[in-house]
């Protein structure tokens, strides 16, 4: 290795204390959901006291239905995002420990599920508040970006899910003993580390191409180009940038390690060989890509 970057020192608690025995903390990851929640909020209820930018010149809801909206978007994230990590990631180990399923404190969320269990409280949110759901989803895809940009700063800093071994001299040596087990490939050589390792830090690579790169485009396309004047652009846009992104990232992201074994070390659900297959994020973001691009097409021949 003839450079890597030194993990920084950076505590993933932003401050903790104790009161009667009991250690509270706050913790990055925390603060980042909720300042993207407020975040996200925001966006929409500027965006929806424009009316001009919506269809007809007329906004699909209130600020006061915003508000109402968070609460259901907040569910939906936290049921959908266990249960996908649950059924996509580890079923087997959740099926012999059940009684586990409930403890999101331990950790395990997947993005997937989370955007799956969000789509399905918009929906009933769109049908009981009888709302345009085409246009509530446009606003709700405008709203996602800056979660992925702070949550993925918060995986960072909490040195969690980072990439692949990399001789690249911005790749960062992360502590722990799973983080520095590096023998085996770097590209498609084969090598053992011999001093500390370096690995990718994917984490930043997602929060710059799904949160900050995404984000920007989608909001210039509103307030530039007109885009949710056609209902259902905006999120089919969010849907293709996310899938293609994660895709791309996810060449460079370690796989979960129950995905990896001596004869599949790269740790491809689908595998075609040792060095090409697909991991479980790119065959979980290939259709989210494919419905994305679906979505925009059918909303443009709508307007037509």
């Amino acid at each position: 290795m003839q450079a890597a970057i030194p993990f920084p020192d950076i505590s993933p608690e932003l401050i903790s204390f104790t009161i009667g025995g009991f250690e509270l903390a706050l913790r990055w990851y925390a603060l980042a959901y909720i300042a993207a929640l407020l975040i996200g909020w925001r966006l929409v209820v500027m965006a929806v006291r424009r009316p001009a930018l919506w269809p007809g010149n007329t906004a699909p809801m209130t600020p006061e239905h915003v508000e109402n909206l968070v609460t259901w978007v907040i569910i939906g994230v936290i049921l959908g995002g266990r249960l996908g990590f649950v059924l996509f990631y580890q079923p087997s180990y959740y099926l012999q420990n059940p009684a586990e399923i409930p403890m999101i404190w331990q950790g395990g969320m997947a993005f997937h599920g989370g955007l799956l269990g969000v789509v399905i409280a918009g929906a009933l949110f769109c049908r009981v508040h009888k709302l345009p759901m085409a246009s509530v989803g446009d606003a709700m895809a405008m709203a996602t970006p800056p979660g992925l940009l702070l949550g993925r700063i918060a995986n960072f800093i909490n040195a969690e899910l980072w990439g692949r071994p990399t001789d690249a001299p911005w790749g960062v040596i992360f502590p722990g003993e799973y983080a520095q087990s590096c023998p085996g490939p770097v590209g498609l050589v084969e090598r053992a580390w011999e001093t500390l390792c370096a690995r990718h830090p994917s984490q930043l690579y997602e929060a710059g191409l799904e949160g900050l790169l995404l984000g920007a485009v989608i909001l210039w396309l509103i307030y530039r180009r007109g885009w949710l004047k056609i209902p259902g652009q905006i999120m089919g846009l969010f849907l293709a940038g996310y899938g293609l992104g994660r895709f791309i990232v996810e060449y460079f992201r370690q796989a979960d390690p129950q995905f990896i074994t001596p004869d599949n070390p790269l740790g491809h659900v689908i595998s075609l060989s040792p060095e090409i297959g697909l991991s479980m994020g790119q065959l979980l973001s290939l259709p989210m890509l494919l419905i994305g691009i679906a979505i925009i097409v059918l909303a443009r021949r709508r307007a037509a």
